[in-house]
Formats: C-alpha cells, structure tokens, sequence
C-alpha cells in the first residue's frame, strides 16, 4: 500500500510540474505514470547514494549542492522515460524548485500521502505509534 501511495504521489507531483510549465511536457497519462514510478526508484536508490557522496561539498556550499542531486533525479527520469520531456536547463531547475515546493507542503497537509517514506515515520513519532 506505501509503495501505491508514493508512486500515486510522484505521479501527482510530476503533474503539478506538467501543468505548471510549459517547458515539462508528457506524451499521456500512462508516460506521466512510468515517469513517477522511475522517479520514485530514482530518489529511493540513487539519490541517497549521492547525497552521500556529496555530503563534504554539500557542507561547504550550505546544502545548495544537494539541490542539484535533486535536479539530477529529474534529468535522469527525463532521459529514462521517453515520454517524460524538460525542454531547457531553465525549466529543469524551476521544475526541481515546484517539485520541492509540493513535497514541502505535502509534509505539512494530512493525507494519505503521510503513510510512505519519511512523512510516516515523522508523524507517527507526533503520535507515539
């Protein structure tokens, strides 16, 4: 069930990115669905890896170099997933800063969202489960 319910929230998150720019386009629903699924195995796997590896330089550049860890999970889902398109270095960035922007609120609004990954652990440690 928290692998549906955070695959469902990448796929609501990619959309929001869609809808937003102009630059983010998909070729359907079934491409929106891969990319969330990519993106999501993306950010489970990989990224921790290069958080990792990055951790020295993100200490020295005040955590800014972990945004370009994020930004790098979007580029690889965009060359993974055929019908996942960033048009421009520009909207690659403005799509990491929207897909940041709706994690952060999705930290902060209950909903079904709050069972996967690290939301879940944060609030059922506010509710002593």
């Amino acid at each position: 069930m928290r692998l549906g319910i955070s695959w469902l929230t990448n796929a609501l998150v990619l959309l929001i990115v869609v809808v937003l720019l102009t630059g983010v386009t998909t070729s359907g629903a079934g491409s929106l669905l891969l990319a969330a699924a990519v993106f999501g195995v993306l950010n489970t796997i990989v990224k921790p890896l290069l958080r990792l590896i990055t951790l020295p330089l993100a200490v020295l550049t005040l955590g800014i170099a972990w945004f370009f860890v994020s930004l790098f999970m979007l580029l690889l889902t965009h060359w993974i997933v055929s019908g996942f398109d960033i048009h421009g270095f520009w909207t690659l960035v403005a799509a990491t800063l929207i897909v940041w922007v709706v994690n952060l609120v999705l930290d902060f609004v209950p909903g079904p969202w709050q069972v996967a990954g690290r939301r879940g652990r944060r609030n059922r440690r506010r509710r002593g489960d």
